[in-house]
């Protein structure tokens, strides 16, 4: 498939990870789903998305080149496998350093921004001797804890940012980030020169944890964003570590929370270990298998009515609507994909849809 339909058709509005995933497995490749975009959205009841200009994905593509990083995208071969399993997989990430490291077992540190220097050095030493026995670590690059984390892994660290591959954020992680850039793997999902923005954060969070077989929070607050990695890990089927801290300390509440429901203690590395072990990514098969398979049969006006009737501003589970319609599940999914193209249809977590 050519990088520039690909690109067009992840950078049209209103076309996120999943809707992509969907056109691609109907149609073949991004060149006949941006053609059927028109007709798929008037089915749905709406007007057709405005299609990037191809002369701007070429300009972006360039700008990618310069900075010396390339893209990875959903399907091929080099696409972290752990990640492609995500039903939410970012379609295109874009790389800088050894894309071999995401291929490795590995492993998650997340936790405060503001750790205590205890924290510091248990995710420094804890990140250090993961990667003295063959794992990756990954992180968000933020302050505290995941500093700690890159630095001890050193050569065997990932980071996934929230902005563009050129932006540093935090500042004062400009030098660390370019380090890592040249001696490890540092991902970007967003295009070159987006600055992060409080809704990157969750989408870089999904991505720690989808390219992670387990998660390890060392330190965080209960309703910190280290607990919503978690969340995602855990959503992802992935396993969930944490540190115990003391009752004391306000920013060990997150963890001994997760303990309390089922995460695993951690206190080293062999802890650790001892849970991703059993999860190969390389046996993990991606889902670009499938994108070349036969497009399943078209909808009716009969099953759009039905799933219409059924729909509404509450969230819903597809599997639910596949029950009470009665309908394959395949012409389910190509009606949601009709109302979502038409700007109908919200997808919330957990594969709820609800009408707009």
């Amino acid at each position: 498939m050519s990088e520039i339909d690909r690109l067009r058709l992840i950078r049209t509005p209103g076309i996120g990870p999943i809707t992509w995933r969907q056109l691609i497995a109907r149609f073949g490749d991004a060149a006949r789903a941006l053609e059927a975009l028109p007709d798929l959205a008037r089915r749905g009841g709406g007007k057709a998305p405005t299609l990037p200009d191809p002369r701007t994905i070429e300009r972006e593509m360039k700008q990618v080149a310069s900075l010396g990083a390339r893209y990875l995208f959903l399907g091929d071969a080099d696409y972290p496998p752990l990640l492609a399993e995500l039903e939410n997989a970012p379609p295109a990430i874009v790389v800088r350093g050894d894309g071999a490291l995401a291929r490795r077992p590995t492993v998650a540190i997340v936790g405060a921004r503001n750790a205590s220097a205890a924290a510091c050095r248990f995710a420094r030493e804890l990140a250090h001797d993961l990667a003295r026995e063959g794992a990756a670590v990954v992180s968000g690059l933020a302050r505290g804890i995941d500093t700690a984390a890159h630095m001890g892994a050193g050569p065997a660290t990932i980071a996934v940012i929230a902005g563009g591959i050129d932006v540093a954020y935090p500042p004062e992680n400009a030098a660390l980030q370019e380090r890592i850039a040249e001696e490890a793997l540092l991902i970007a999902e967003m295009p070159p020169g987006t600055e992060p923005r409080a809704r990157h954060f969750p989408h870089r969070n999904r991505i720690i944890a989808g390219i992670a077989a387990g998660t390890v929070i060392v330190e965080a607050a209960p309703k910190s964003g280290s607990l919503i990695t978690a969340r995602l890990a855990n959503e992802a089927g992935r396993e969930v570590m944490a540190v115990p801290g003391s009752p004391l300390d306000p920013r060990a509440q997150g963890c001994n929370l997760l303990i309390r429901e089922g995460a695993i203690l951690v206190q080293n590395a062999a802890d650790v270990l001892e849970q991703i072990r059993p999860i190969d990514p390389r046996a993990v098969r991606a889902p670009g298998a499938s994108f070349g398979s036969a497009p399943p049969a078209d909808a009716d006006d009969a099953a759009r009515l039905a799933l219409t009737g059924l729909l509404g501003p509450v969230p819903v589970m597809v599997d639910e609507l596949v029950r009470q319609s009665g309908l394959a599940p395949a012409v389910v999914q190509i009606v949601l994909l009709e109302l979502e193209l038409a700007g109908r249809l919200e997808r919330h977590a957990g594969a709820r849809v609800s009408l707009i």
